[in-house]
């Protein structure tokens, strides 16, 4: 992975086909995708379960790109080998998911991957500040998470400061959580460049019609450089 602050759409599986995820992760990426996103949920830490490592194995012949694995698991250090095997380029974990933060980032960026830390609408961006030089991410949930489709929460003021912490780092900013051609704009204005999206990426869309995530994408992309700087 090389590093620049151009914008980049992640569509995010958990809005995919479940029965196609292969031809999925293959079409979105023809019709633009930037990165893959893969939600991981236990049923604990969020409520709600998801995939596992065998699932990113599975789908990982399928993606040409970036396979950006996003961890709603606690306690979580115990699965990063797993998932770093299964070939994630990104391994992402919640600041809340347990007391051991900086041995988490550490363990992540041994394994091979590129270190996430994502933080809750509820947990302020200062929790990231001691962490920077540890991670190549910070994954702003503008929901809370658990569940796909939900409503979008302001989280302006935080990615704002989160850009003025990171400064000339080399770390990414990314949105998790209703991100659509309406919010896109407000959240790459404050200063986010990695966008993951869902619903407004796969709605109306299918393998047999792929040109419809193409126009999705398209369309995001386009409402998040408009202002981006």
């Amino acid at each position: 992975m090389s590093f620049d602050r151009k914008i980049k759409i992640a569509p995010s599986i958990l809005a995919a086909d479940f029965a196609n995820f292969g031809q999925e992760c293959e079409a979105v990426e023809a019709q633009g995708a930037d990165w893959v996103h893969v939600d991981v949920m236990d049923g604990h830490f969020v409520p709600n379960i998801t995939f596992g490592p065998a699932t990113c194995a599975a789908i990982r012949p399928h993606i040409k790109g970036v396979m950006d694995v996003h961890l709603m698991i606690a306690p979580v250090d115990p699965s990063i080998e797993a998932f770093a095997k299964a070939g994630a380029d990104v391994i992402t974990a919640h600041v809340e998911a347990g007391p051991h933060i900086h041995r988490t980032l550490q363990a992540i960026r041994a394994s091979g991957a590129k270190a996430g830390l994502a933080l809750n609408p509820g947990t302020p961006a200062s929790a990231a500040e001691p962490l920077l030089d540890l991670v190549d991410l910070v994954c702003v949930m503008t929901v809370n998470p658990g569940f796909g489709g939900q409503k979008f929460i302001d989280m302006g003021d935080k990615i704002k400061a989160l850009r003025a912490m990171i400064g000339d780092r080399p770390v990414h900013i990314e949105i998790d959580g209703g991100v659509d051609v309406t919010t896109a704009p407000l959240v790459a204005g404050a200063g986010a460049d990695v966008l993951v999206a869902g619903s407004a990426v796969f709605k109306g869309g299918s393998v047999s019609d792929p040109e419809v995530y193409g126009r999705n994408i398209r369309a995001i992309r386009a409402a998040a450089e408009g202002v981006y700087v």
